[in-house]
């Protein structure tokens, strides 16, 4: 039997094999390469003028709460230490509200690092990355980057993820992962616990379930910390970039086993941005926080909806801060009108190329998207 130890240091020699592979071929490292840097931007647009409506990135217009502002603002001041205990005490915050040991909680700025962390760990050009159809498309591009195959598995009718097909071809291709987006960017569509327990249940034992819980907190959905806190195989993404409003502060972290996100560590080390580590910290200790936006977020979302059901305007629901609304022409071209009424919409998934995704803005900023959509549709129905 391999020990512990071996293994690890064969991990490690593999990893580092992968990573002078990677440089030999002239590229950079992967987390910090110009090809990641574009995949991690995927709403990057051009300037947008300041009176513009951006509704484009799922982004919080809300920004971070008003503890985490008072707690940043006196960091900054330490702005030239590495503070290392202060990313310490993120994880043990993190890790005590999820009912975890702090070993199973690693932080990092955001959520997509340990995405591309993951897939460098667990897929190779052997072992597929396995994910929804349309989804977030990070990881599969940064799969490809690394020369795995992604097998894109479409969504149920219902809109969620085909459980029983992704761990079917999972199986069949001996896949690394297994990538759960719940709720799914870009439709804002829940798959069923149950059903995620199924393919903890029947998944390959070789493959990891990378499930990606960026929205939960925007749902009355129950988290999937338990399933960590059982050891299965698993790896929870989290970020504060969404409902905690910190998408430019960057803080998130990644769930598991401490053998599963130990694999992460190889590759890549460093501080974390005190900005970033306070503003987390102060924000779980908000009880009221995750209630009280949950349902700013909500009623507009649902106004919106009433909008485009009175409206005749098909829409897919959503329990996010973002839905997908059916153009009935290519996507693009209500992308590209609405850029010109100042109202900033999603991109277009090629797998739905009628749909468009839309993020939930401040009740002001979706009136303005109201009037827009329907003078836009109007003229590119004419």
């Amino acid at each position: 039997m391999t020990s512990p130890q071996h293994a690890e240091r064969k991990f490690s020699r593999r990893s580092f094999s992968r990573m002078a592979a990677l440089l030999t071929a002239g590229t950079t490292l992967p987390f910090y390469g110009e090809a990641n840097l574009a995949m991690a931007q995927l709403s990057k647009t051009g300037p947008i003028p300041p009176d513009a409506v951006k509704i484009n990135a799922n982004e919080n217009p809300l920004g971070p709460c008003q503890e985490a502002i008072e707690a940043i603002s006196k960091v900054i001041a330490k702005g030239g230490r590495y503070e290392y205990g202060l990313t310490d005490e993120f994880a043990k915050t993190l890790a005590d509200l999820e009912g975890l040991d702090p070993e199973y909680v690693l932080p990092f700025p955001g959520s997509s690092d340990p995405l591309h962390r993951s897939v460098l760990a667990f897929c190779s050009k052997e072992k597929p990355f396995v994910m929804s159809d349309p989804g977030y498309e990070a990881g599969g591009r940064f799969a490809q980057f690394v020369g795995a195959k992604v097998i894109k598995v479409p969504l149920t009718p219902t809109h969620a993820h085909d459980v029983k097909a992704m761990v079917k071809v999972a199986a069949e291709r001996k896949a690394g992962l297994i990538y759960i987006c719940n709720p799914n960017n870009p439709t804002g569509t829940i798959t069923p616990r149950a059903d995620i327990e199924w393919v903890i249940a029947n998944k390959p034992e070789d493959t990891i379930l990378l499930l990606d819980e960026a929205y939960i907190h925007l749902t009355d959905e129950t988290m999937g910390s338990d399933w960590v806190a059982m050891d299965k195989d698993v790896i929870i993404l989290r970020t504060f970039s969404k409902l905690y409003g910190m998408a430019g502060l960057r803080a998130g972290a990644a769930l598991g086993r401490p053998d599963l996100i130990g694999k992460l560590r190889n590759f890549g080390a460093g501080a974390l941005p005190v900005t970033g580590m306070v503003g987390a910290t102060a924000s779980l200790k908000v009880k009221t926080l995750v209630p009280e936006r949950r349902k700013i977020i909500k009623d507009i979302r649902e106004d919106m909806f009433s909008f485009l059901e009175k409206n005749k305007i098909e829409f897919v629901p959503s329990v996010s801060n973002c839905f997908m609304l059916n153009a009935k022409m290519p996507a693009r071209r209500l992308v590209n009108a609405m850029q010109k009424e100042k109202i900033y919409i999603g991109r277009v998934w090629p797998a739905w190329p009628t749909h468009a995704r839309i993020s939930i803005g401040t009740k002001d900023e979706m009136a303005k998207f109201k009037t827009a959509l329907l003078k836009v549709m109007s003229d590119l129905q004419a």
